[in-house]
């Protein structure tokens, strides 16, 4: 199994891959890494940040969505789709 790349890499190539200048597949080949490789970095990233995010900030918000939801399937004009 070939040796891990280092943080520093990682991020560097993620931050790139952010800015959306490029295609994933032309950055990957550009530092040298498959576009499968990127594309988990990429991922990773993605659930590294939600997991940052405290149970206590997300649930109340979601709590607010849903009772919005609710407020108005409960309404009596409500007329769902055909």
């Amino acid at each position: 199994m070939p040796k891990p790349h280092p943080q520093e890499f990682r991020d560097d190539v993620v931050a790139v891959a952010r800015r959306g200048d490029a295609p994933v597949k032309q950055i990957a080949k550009d530092f040298g890494i498959s576009e499968s490789c990127l594309r988990n970095w990429l991922r990773g990233v993605t659930g590294d940040v939600l997991d940052k995010i405290e149970s206590r900030e997300v649930w109340p918000l979601v709590n607010g969505i849903l009772q919005e939801v609710v407020q108005c399937l409960d309404r009596q004009d409500f007329d769902p789709p055909a």
